[in-house]
């Protein structure tokens, strides 16, 4: 397990997607991309609010990507 952040959750609409640290970076009109494939327009990953969080279910297929393909250092 590495001992610094790789990667990150963010609720988009429609799911809670995890994408590389370098994502959060990216200009607003910027497009990031999730380890699932799905792109989204990089100001999406920012001014999240609780709410978002609650409302949005979790990619399984981001999930499935990290759990089978760990961070390493």
């Amino acid at each position: 397990m590495p001992e610094y952040l790789t990667y990150v959750w963010r609720p988009v609409p429609g799911k809670r997607h995890a994408f590389p640290v370098a994502a959060t970076k990216l200009a607003p009109e910027e497009t990031a991309t999730a380890y699932c494939g799905a792109e989204v327009e990089a100001a999406k990953l920012h001014d999240l609010n609780e709410i978002a969080w609650i409302l949005e279910p979790t990619c399984m297929d981001c999930w499935k990507h990290l759990a089978d393909n760990p961070p390493t250092r």
